[in-house]
């Protein structure tokens, strides 16, 4: 089935298919500045506009999501770039979303969905687990569903319950999905490039208090790194990455917490510390590879994450450090994450969240010897 695609000129009956997918093209071109500041927002908003020039088979739906742009303006201008036809609203059910996104996927189309936020893909979850999931699996190969489902996830912004919850363990924890969550912005935009890519469908957590962090990034840089990848059938998927080197001790993060980490590593050093930082990027699949090198240098680690501690994402990652770095542990494997109760009110949540205290708190608790 090959889906129809028209752009919101040809909609408008202004010009040819041909000449506005030529004229989009050359709007990526016209971006090109080199290096910018821009935010993480500006990142993934970049990065979906780039694959649906790319690709027509990608599309963009969800709630709200088309001429408002989103409760965060994520999806800013693209319905206005491509027409209602590929960046569009949905009613207000997330069961139907993923439901009608599973259909497409199967058809030969790249749905990039979004939940408006963490907890509002709950009623999706029966979905997600029994057959966004599964299908390559039940199919034996012969489907594939090439979806990506992006959640804003976690706290940090106000936020009362249903909209900040961190609820990555669920979807690590189901197999047939893979889990990413950048932390920064040139990531933003790499990671979800390539989930859009994947043939296999991708939960992309998006930590919410990030959307508008700033740095320096090069897209066209970007943009070439993504078509030499693409050219050699490499990626940075399934990579952890060292985001501040160090000797002493290694915390490990992901998403919302590794500017956390970064802030922790600095006042350490300012007290005679070297703490290392991996920023662990993709959850599902995960690099042991790189976090357990970082840990048998440094003999010491503590896991941080903003989700509860009790069967989390931090307590797995504990559990295959140890596995695997046994005999260079100088002291046990500390977690710095939330609470485990219910996320509170907002005034209260910067008890919850991990701060730099409670980590150098954790960091102190590593037996040192003086």
């Amino acid at each position: 089935m090959s889906p129809t695609i028209t752009t919101s000129s040809e909609a408008n009956g202004n010009v040819s298919a041909a000449t506005a997918r030529a004229a989009a093209r050359a709007a990526v071109e016209a971006e090109k500045t080199g290096p910018q500041t821009i935010t993480l927002a500006k990142a993934l908003n970049t990065a979906m506009a780039d694959a649906m020039h790319a690709d027509e088979s990608v599309l963009v739906f969800g709630e709200d999501v088309g001429m408002l742009g989103g409760v965060f303006r994520i999806t800013d201008g693209l319905t206005k770039t491509f027409g209602t036809s590929r960046c569009f609203d949905t009613p207000l059910a997330e069961s139907g979303i993923v439901g009608m996104a599973v259909g497409m996927a199967m058809n030969g189309m790249r749905p990039v969905i979004e939940m408006q936020f963490d907890a509002f893909a709950y009623p999706a979850f029966e979905q997600i687990v029994s057959h966004v999931a599964k299908m390559h699996n039940r199919t034996k190969g012969t489907v594939k569903l090439p979806m990506v489902i992006r959640v804003p996830y976690a706290g940090g912004i106000g936020g009362v319950e249903h909209h900040c919850d961190s609820s990555e363990a669920y979807y690590a924890h189901t197999a047939g999905l893979k889990v990413f969550t950048p932390a920064t912005v040139a990531d933003g935009y790499r990671m979800l490039r390539e989930a859009i890519d994947s043939d296999d469908p991708v939960m992309f957590m998006e930590p919410k208090k990030l959307y508008w962090s700033k740095d320096l990034v090069d897209l066209d840089a970007l943009r070439d790194e993504h078509t030499a990848n693409t050219e050699r059938g490499t990626s940075s998927e399934g990579r952890a990455a060292v985001a501040r080197p160090g000797t002493d001790a290694t915390l490990i993060a992901y998403g919302p917490s590794v500017p956390t980490a970064l802030a922790a590593a600095a006042a350490a050093a300012e007290e005679g510390r070297s703490l290392e930082v991996i920023d662990v990027r993709s959850i599902v699949p995960f690099d042991d590879e790189t976090v357990c090198a970082s840990v048998r240098k440094t003999g010491r680690a503590v896991v941080i994450a903003e989700a509860h501690g009790f069967a989390s994402v931090a307590s797995e990652i504990v559990a295959r450090v140890q596995e695997r770095c046994f005999h260079h542990l100088a002291a046990p494997i500390r977690r710095v994450t939330g609470f485990d109760v219910p996320y509170p009110a907002p005034k209260l949540e910067h008890f919850y969240l991990p701060g730099v205290d409670r980590i150098l708190d954790a960091v102190d608790d590593l037996q040192w010897e003086d």
